[in-house]
């Protein structure tokens, strides 16, 4: 007898240490969570901040290209007017230096003939007996007849030697023949001071390219990442010659950091732009914080474990003494819930039973009066359900209340609403707080859940099992009105309904619906 408490025992400590460890795994699972959680949204964060500050640097070089083109327009025209004369090239002369002064990103404007011989520039001595017919945007527009703006590889100059970006225009003579070139050239320090004011973090990058892969500027610059080609990269191959924009995580085949990099291309000339932030930066504040989470959370763990072993050890002491109780108290409480089951529902059909609907409906009564307020009845009754029971069997006939019941029960829509079985084939609805038209519209709504649950019968008009419903209802709940009066109209709604044809909801005396 002894070992009983002890049999008894097991599960109750088995479930104590159950729950410590739960709670434990909750804790990690919440923090872990919560961390992933920052994760994304540190993520997401800076894929925003990278695709804006992409952005920013296309609208930038876009507009520094425009402004050079600008001035190459405007200088085509001006040798389409003037000509080439002495006096022409002499004032053309102070207009390009004037030019250039005035934008910051313009290191020099140019200006060859057909045979790539200077004719005037920005600088304040024009260099004699030089030739540019080897340069590459010099060929390019010799054998291209196309009038628009053309953006070369990155070149040294041969006046400075700085590396400097170029964008070029065709100038025709009259009768359309290739006339020479018109040249606008940018230092490539100017975009790479624009770069150096944006923080990138340490470890992020900026590139300014061709269309065709060719490496213009790289912030940080690396050896020999001027005029480098890139097209055969995972970046430019994979995503920036496909697309318009975006953004993508990506291995840098350059420097061996994993960067989350926007790209976009410009809008006016064949050009991208990427900015990237070192995925470890971006991550390293999320790190720190959930380093210290994890911290904490761990050191917790440990205090709820030790106190859990505590609790544990207090329930083997207590539970002997307690074991008793607890079985008398539950078997008392599951007879006491069995017992209220059996007395407010009925066993059939698992609706409230008549004697729940009778409280019911004299608690909303009280209720009604007491607020002015209104209150619905809807009496339900099988149509010849008697010779259901007849042709089919009474086992079918259960099952029949059985699926009309689970019908029914759709009408409890709000909390106080109740659908009850009043007797035999005949199920009542009690819905408080509702007017005629509203109870008229859960009738309705019941008698077609009955029609489309298509149970046959043969002896109904329809072929199939149907209801016929009548409703009575108050607007405005009088204190001499009862229970009974309520049901009484109900019923003689549901008379009426009877006698004309079924398959109907009536509110005698006024209408009915069918």
């Amino acid at each position: 007898m002894k070992s009983l408490p002890r049999l008894s025992r097991l599960p109750v400590t088995l479930l104590a240490g159950a729950f410590v460890v739960l709670v434990c795994m909750s804790l990690i699972s919440i923090d872990g969570w919560r961390s992933w959680h920052a994760r994304e949204i540190q993520m997401g964060e800076s894929v925003v901040a990278t695709s804006n500050l992409a952005r920013t640097l296309a609208q930038h070089a876009d507009d520094t290209f425009k402004d050079a083109d600008a001035a190459l327009v405007g200088l085509v025209e001006r040798l389409s007017v003037d000509g080439t004369s002495a006096t022409a090239l002499d004032r053309l002369h102070r207009y390009l230096m004037n030019r250039v002064t005035e934008s910051p990103q313009l290191q020099g404007i140019f200006v060859y003939d057909e045979n790539g011989k200077w004719l005037v520039n920005s600088q304040k001595v024009v260099a004699q007996n030089l030739n540019n017919s080897d340069r590459e945007y010099f060929v390019y527009h010799r054998t291209h007849t196309e009038l628009t703006a053309h953006v070369g590889p990155p070149i040294q100059s041969r006046s400075t030697g700085k590396w400097i970006l170029t964008l070029s225009r065709r100038v025709n003579h009259g009768d359309g023949s290739f006339g020479g070139v018109v040249l606008a050239t940018i230092d490539v320090e100017y975009f790479r001071k624009f770069y150096d004011s944006i923080d990138i973090g340490k470890l992020g990058a900026s590139i300014l390219g061709l269309d065709n892969g060719t490496m213009l500027i790289r912030r940080p610059s690396l050896e020999k990442s001027i005029g480098k080609s890139i097209k055969d990269g995972d970046l430019f191959r994979d995503y920036i010659a496909k697309n318009d924009s975006g953004t993508a995580m990506i291995l840098s085949n350059q420097d061996g950091i994993e960067r989350l990099i926007a790209y976009r291309h410009l809008k006016r000339y064949p050009m991208f732009v990427t900015a990237s932030l070192a995925k470890s930066e971006i991550l390293a504040e999320w790190q720190t914080d959930t380093y210290l989470h994890t911290t904490i959370t761990l050191l917790l763990i440990c205090v709820l474990g030790w106190l859990g072993f505590h609790l544990v050890s207090q329930i083997r002491l207590r539970v002997d003494a307690e074991v008793e109780a607890r079985d008398a108290r539950d078997k008392v409480e599951t007879l006491n819930r069995t017992l209220e089951k059996l007395a407010l529902q009925d066993g059939l059909t698992g609706l409230a039973n008549r004697r729940r609907f009778d409280i019911v409906i004299e608690e909303e009564l009280r209720k009604a009066k007491h607020d002015a307020g209104s209150l619905a009845v809807v009496m339900i009754d099988v149509d010849n359900f008697k010779r259901y029971n007849d042709i089919y069997g009474h086992p079918a006939g259960d099952d029949c209340l059985r699926k009309i019941a689970g019908a029914v029960k759709i009408s409890e829509k709000r909390i106080r609403d109740l659908a009850a079985r009043y007797g035999g084939e005949e199920m009542a609805i009690v819905l408080p707080d509702s007017d005629i038209e509203g109870a008229m519209r859960v009738a309705e709504s019941v008698r077609l859940a009955v029609r489309n649950l298509r149970i046959p019968h043969a002896e109904n008009t329809s072929g199939i099992v149907t209801i016929s419903a009548g409703v009575s209802a108050r607007t405005l709940v009088r204190r001499d009105d009862t229970a009974a009066r309520l049901i009484d109209d109900a019923d003689k709604s549901l008379y009426v309904a009877k006698n004309t044809g079924r398959d109907r909801v009536c509110f005698f005396p006024e209408v009915c619906n069918v």
